[in-house]
């Protein structure tokens, strides 16, 4: 299946990217440039909640991430399931922790960890946006996903806590950070930490949105918008830190989007997956009902078929019988192909395994031109190899043709399939209407499914041609 997305998609891929900035910039301008725009809501309890909800998104994605990672060993996804891991530790109560074993919630270690943790989750988002989707890991074990953010996390708190007396106050909280910009209350480390996770999410925005237009990947597509809305909540967080306050402010609400639009893109994951698993389960299943029909009906037809040949040649019936057989192998034939061959296989490609079966088991000599491009449904392809069949077959049997050739082309805005054969041709006027053969009448009906039309000409001793068009 070709995972390359159209030039549709990628349009929505990058208005939804647009989308998103678009309302990372409004929001932040109302609240920096408008004396009337006043947001903010002191509810610990609020925060509280929002956090644990972020936090459980961030697990679920990157527990989706990481069985990615075990199918495909793409390393793309490891990095995105390990940045989601760190933010998700980082706004699980981790503030509240090193609060209470340090006797310090004044804005120290409290606010250093997490702000440190969510960091190197931003800067392992844009590494992941810029790697290749291609590029493959050196392992498979899904534990990386959870090993690598369990590292950072020990290392990090290990050497904050030893210069926890160094440290200096991230901000004072005394500044009541609902109401207006804290610039000026903040420590230069603690807005260059923002800006610099900011500044990392907004190249992850530019970076997936690119992706996405390489790869039908509805995750990838989602993290575009969702990724702006990141940026310009680090951007709400570094005027309004109320993320290790009790206001909530825009920044968690830009954050929260950041969230809903990453269970936006996870739902549309799982959705394709058992899109893809039910079409897997479906083509198992007509395989399956492929080999029983080869193993038993075609077997005893074939059997019929020999034993038919042993019966007196001057027998009236054995010409009808081995005529019978013949058809009824045919269609059995082209049942197996039909329910045995995967259905997003091109049509000039099926025409060419098709011509390859046919030439050898009617001994002769099958050509095929096929257009590439032309596109065809299931059930079309089906019709026109029907019809291909059936035109074989009668070209071998009555006209007795040793070369053939099978031209699939456009013409036009329509498009045409063309069996042309060597053989001793017939008079179409004298076998059509109500003396037609079945071979024509089956091959009539199967163009008007496509729907379309056929037009058989032939003389006597000049062969035959077959043309389908729709």
């Amino acid at each position: 299946m070709d995972d390359r997305l159209d030039e549709g998609s990628l349009g929505r891929a990058v208005r939804l990217t647009l989308a998103g900035w678009a309302v990372g910039l409004i929001v932040t301008g109302l609240v920096v440039w408008s004396p009337h725009v006043l947001f903010g809501y002191r509810s610990p309890s609020l925060h509280l909640v929002v956090d644990s909800v972020d936090a459980c998104v961030a697990l679920l994605v990157a527990y989706l991430l990481a069985g990615r990672f075990v199918r495909r060993r793409k390393l793309q996804d490891l990095l995105l399931a390990q940045s989601l891991v760190l933010l998700a530790v980082a706004g699980t109560g981790l503030s509240w922790v090193t609060g209470s074993l340090s006797e310090d919630s004044d804005g120290i270690l409290d606010v250093w960890l997490p702000l440190t943790l969510r960091l190197i989750g931003a800067v392992l988002v844009a590494v992941a946006a810029l790697v290749s989707p291609a590029r493959e890991a050196p392992f498979r074990s899904g534990v990386w996903a959870v090993a690598v953010p369990a590292a950072i996390l020990v290392v990090t708190s290990a050497a904050l806590w030893a210069g926890r007396f160094q440290l200096s106050v991230a901000f004072d909280q005394s500044v009541n950070a609902a109401m207006q910009p804290t610039l000026l209350a903040v420590h230069p480390m603690f807005l260059a930490a923002q800006s610099a996770a900011a500044l990392c999410f907004f190249v992850a925005s530019i970076g997936f949105t690119l992706r996405a237009a390489d790869r039908a990947d509805p995750l990838l597509r989602w993290l575009g918008p969702a990724c702006a809305l990141a940026a310009f909540a680090r951007v709400n967080y570094a005027l309004f830190p109320s993320l290790y306050s009790d206001w909530f402010y825009t920044g968690d609400l830009l954050r929260t989007g950041f969230y809903v639009l990453l269970l936006l893109g996870a739902s549309r994951e799982i959705r394709q997956y058992w899109d893809a698993y039910s079409r897997v389960a479906v083509l198992e299943d007509r395989r399956r009902l492929a080999r029983e029909l080869h193993d038993g009906a075609i077997q005893e037809l074939a059997l019929l078929r020999m034993e038919g040949s042993s019966l007196p040649p001057d027998l009236p019936a054995r010409a009808r019988i081995l005529a019978a057989c013949d058809r009824a192998l045919d269609e059995a034939r082209a049942a197996v192909h039909a329910l045995g061959r995967d259905v997003d296989e091109p049509l000039s490609l099926v025409l060419q395994r098709t011509a390859r079966e046919l030439s050898q088991r009617y001994q002769v000599r099958l050509e095929v031109e096929a257009d590439d491009s032309i596109e065809t449904s299931t059930e079309q392809q089906h019709a026109l190899l029907r019809i291909t069949r059936e035109a074989v077959a009668n070209a071998v049997r009555h006209g007795r043709a040793g070369h053939l050739c099978a031209r699939l082309s456009r013409d036009g805005g329509r498009r045409r399939l063309v069996i042309q054969d060597d053989g001793t041709g017939f008079d179409v006027a004298g076998a059509a209407g109500a003396d037609a053969g079945y071979g024509l009448i089956s091959m009539r009906d199967w163009a008007r499914t496509l729907p379309g039309s056929l037009e058989v000409t032939s003389r006597p001793g000049e062969g035959s041609v077959v043309m389908v068009t729709w």
